[in-house]
């Protein structure tokens, strides 16, 4: 699923009560906005019962080009790591 049919979905939804698409986009995006934002602000931002979104800090470490085989330095470097919670482990 993409940003779109995310938007989309939550407009057909009755019980989120958004009636037109740009309010459901509105919504998504604030969303979104909020999650940036308390991950750069705090590093971590969990949603209970949906999961926790946090900053990982990975190794410089030796990788391998895969079409030539040659030995490469990959940097060392942050990602934005999520793990579900329980709620959600339990759905899928």
């Amino acid at each position: 699923m993409n940003k779109a049919e995310l938007i989309d979905l939550i407009m057909a939804d009755k019980k989120s009560g958004f009636d037109s698409k740009a309010s459901a986009e509105r919504a998504v995006n604030a969303v979104i906005g909020a999650l940036e934002s308390g991950i750069k602000k705090d590093r971590k931002v969990a949603i209970v019962g949906f999961g926790t979104f946090s900053v990982r800090d990975r190794k410089a470490r030796i990788g391998r080009n895969p079409q030539t085989g040659q030995e490469i330095k990959i940097k060392a470097s942050r990602t934005v790591g999520f793990k579900p919670g329980k709620a959600l482990k339990d759905q899928i």
